[in-house]
């Protein structure tokens, strides 16, 4: 790592509005796919069905089965007014939930919702949340009927457009093999993925191992220091199963690609290496874990597990996109996302894809 990687403030780069996706292609297969080799450092322009070119039998594929809650809430005041609220973790049972909230609320004021669905306002916490306490229990069923897909703010579902949409959004803002409802963020890496792709990579012997990681508000949480190594991610629950943990581990043991379908899946079995891994003729392999994980992965890191990734194009001076320049180097990345602005890739979430091999 260089003193120059170390600085958030180069990993800015210019990207016109236009190119800001606002909805997903038609057809997920047909989104544009990126390729970066990062031993030639050379670039190819592809569509991600041609992804199953660059693997063999063997290899494994890595996905991330969270699924997203829609939980992205709006509600009134007792004036009238009206308050949004977005959950961080809607799978809490005791009534108290950490949430973001606008506009600001006063402590003991309370929120009200359908079905006679009510909350107070218990306290703010020094990095930004509220505690809120509903009055009633099942709010995953709640939620489930009247709340919204939690789409970053780049993408526009302001008011009426947002229930325009929210059918759609709740079908495309989530994998097709999304299974352990709990995330408030899409791993946006697998969205491109359809049932006939898998299929043709089970067909070709490409192993496809799951984890579980329930993608959090750290995932687009802004970095907030000058420095890298002074940012603290927070935390993200995470599971690897003893089955899983055996697919992986037969592919590094036959020196296979282990491509993880997105930077979620990168901090769940990286951090899984650090924390309870083990070393066997001089390769990482891993064990069943659970937990959480705030693994902050920035150029200067040493990858125990994943040599590939697929993952999408992201926002400046952004985690994911400081993980993949981790991966490839600074230099590479900020080149290759010049020449997807001038490309026209389509960027963020519900845009286009990226190969680093």
């Amino acid at each position: 790592m260089t003193d120059a990687d170390n600085f958030l403030s180069n990993y800015d780069y210019e990207i016109p509005k236009e190119l800001i996706a606002q909805k997903p292609v038609e057809n997920r297969q047909d989104s544009r796919l990126f390729v970066v080799n990062r031993r030639t450092q050379k670039f190819y322009h592809r569509k991600f069905s041609d992804i199953v070119e660059y693997f063999n039998a063997g290899d494994c594929l890595t996905i991330n089965i969270t699924k997203v809650i829609p939980s992205r809430l709006f509600g009134k005041k007792s004036g009238g007014g009206k308050v949004e609220i977005l959950f961080l973790d809607p799978r809490q049972k005791d009534g108290e939930y950490k949430v973001l909230i606008k506009p600001f609320i006063s402590s003991g004021k309370k929120v009200y919702f359908e079905d006679g669905y009510e909350c107070e306002i218990m306290s703010k916490t020094e990095t930004g949340e509220t505690i809120v306490k509903f009055n009633k229990s099942g709010i995953l069923e709640f939620l489930q009927k009247h709340g919204i897909m939690p789409l970053p703010p780049y993408i526009n579902r302001k008011g009426k457009l947002a229930w325009e949409l929210s059918d759609f959004d709740k079908q495309r803002y989530q994998t097709i093999y999304a299974k352990t409802l709990g995330a408030i963020a899409a791993p946006t890496a697998g969205l491109h993925f359809t049932e006939d792709i898998l299929g043709t990579l089970k067909a070709k012997g490409i192993n496809i191992a799951t984890l579980t990681l329930y993608v959090g508000w750290g995932t687009f949480k802004p970095i907030n220091t000058a420095k890298l190594n002074n940012h603290i991610m927070l935390s993200e629950k995470f599971i690897i199963d003893k089955t899983n943990a055996k697919i992986i581990n037969s592919a590094i043991n036959n020196n296979k690609k282990i491509v993880a379908v997105g930077t979620t899946s990168v901090r769940a079995l990286e951090f899984a290496a650090s924390k309870s891994g083990f070393l066997k003729n001089d390769k990482f392999f891993i064990k069943d874990i659970s937990g959480e994980t705030s693994i902050f992965i920035y150029p200067g890191y040493k990858f125990k597990i994943i040599n590939t990734l697929i993952t999408n194009l992201h926002l400046p001076k952004s985690t994911p996109l400081i993980m993949a320049s981790a991966l490839s180097s600074r230099e590479i990345m900020l080149k290759a996302y010049k020449e997807a602005v001038k490309e026209k890739y389509r960027f963020f979430s519900y845009g286009d894809s990226m190969l680093i091999l």
